[in-house]
């Protein structure tokens, strides 16, 4: 689960069959009861019928969590981006942050940096086409060192500078879910 929608879209799925949960959140659900395995594969199918997926991988779960709290860090939250993400998906994780890379990169086949830049961008683009905040403002609110980094970073990912992204105000933005 990547976004609001879905952890909307599990709730529902759960009520459907008569389930009780105590706490959906990004790629985590604690339910009340203990499931059957029938109830196990109806949540599933259930799932799949929504473009959801359920996890049963130590692995891919891992992987799940990293993708998560890193949407959650760079899409949903209003702080700045001023924390180091290694040591914080390490803390979050309980795992070493070597360990998360080799394993990210070994299953999602990208790197969690590029991860990471692939969705900072994406939501550089959302701050650019809100148009509330200049590039100087968006710059230092996701993080980058100056605005030529961002600018550098942006043009590599999209082909455009950020001024020229903001002139087209053509919404070429990729649904979360997508990248």
């Amino acid at each position: 689960m990547v976004s609001t929608r879905c952890k909307m879209m599990v709730k529902e799925e759960l009520k459907k069959l008569g389930l009780h949960y105590i706490m959906v959140e990004l790629g985590e659900v604690e339910i009340m009861e203990n499931i059957t395995a029938e109830q196990r594969e109806q949540i599933k199918i259930a799932l799949l019928k929504s473009g959801l997926e359920l996890m049963d991988d130590k692995k891919a779960m891992l992987i799940e969590k990293i993708k998560n709290i890193i949407v959650e860090l760079i899409h949903y939250s209003d702080e700045e981006l001023k924390i180091n993400f290694s040591d914080h998906l390490s803390e979050k994780l309980n795992h070493n942050y070597t360990y998360l890379a080799n394993l990210f990169s070994e299953v999602h086949g990208t790197t969690i940096e590029q991860f990471i830049i692939a969705h900072k961008i994406e939501r550089v683009k959302e701050l650019i086409i809100y148009d509330e905040l200049n590039i100087s403002e968006i710059a230092w609110k996701m993080n980058y060192s100056s605005v030529a980094h961002l600018s550098n970073q942006f043009k590599k990912i999209t082909g455009l500078s950020p001024s020229h992204f903001k002139q087209l105000k053509d919404k070429r933005r990729s649904p979360i879910e997508e990248i």
